[in-house]
């Protein structure tokens, strides 16, 4: 991984949740030095029935109603944890779901904390991706600027492929998903237009 790339700071997450998870494909995104290449994201707007924040404030998604630039992390289902990066300035309640990313960095520990070898099936979903980089509830609102996280810029623009979002049944139309077209990272394939 090449230090000399430009470190993501919390202002970058102060913008509208649509500008920032399309500009996240192929930054880096390291957690305890354990990560990789973004490779897929979904955006969740407060305005959206699917976003956790849509029916307002709880203690659950309190830190999506906060300042821009920290984590939110959730259990999906009771069982995976998820991450989420907070977007938009506070009260917005906006927030990109990070589903997949390319694995460099890390790799031995990746594969201890799944406990399988394939490569592409390490961080190929937000359950996964927590799994293998180490995610708990402790990195809840935490700053993305600061350590375990480390946040690299993309060093050039990548042709970035959208689609309806997955596993959720409210605004399921909304093309709101975003990915490295062509990575065999990805959660899911994106249908071809």
């Amino acid at each position: 991984m090449a230090m000399a790339a430009r470190k993501i700071r919390r202002p970058f997450f102060s913008r509208s949740v649509h500008h920032v998870a399309p500009e996240l494909i192929g930054a880096t995104l390291l957690i305890g030095g354990v990560g990789g290449r973004i490779v897929e994201v979904e955006a969740y707007h407060h305005t959206d029935p699917a976003a956790h924040s849509f029916n307002g404030q709880t203690p659950r998604n309190a830190v999506m109603f906060g300042p821009p630039g920290y984590a939110y992390v959730y259990r999906s289902y009771g069982i995976h944890w998820c991450l989420n990066f907070v977007c938009e300035p506070a009260g917005s309640a906006s927030a990109v779901l990070i589903r997949a990313v390319e694995p460099v960095e890390g790799l031995a520990q990746m594969r201890r904390r799944r406990g399988l070898s394939d490569e592409r099936l390490l961080c190929s979903g937000p359950g996964r991706l927590a799994e293998a980089m180490g995610v708990t509830i402790a990195h809840n609102g935490l700053a993305l600027d600061k350590l375990p996280f480390e946040l690299y810029a993309r060093e050039q623009e990548p042709e970035i492929a959208t689609g309806i979002r997955i596993g959720i049944t409210k605004a399921a139309d909304l093309p709101w998903r975003y990915g490295l077209k062509g990575s065999r990272y990805l959660s899911k394939p994106f249908a071809s237009r």
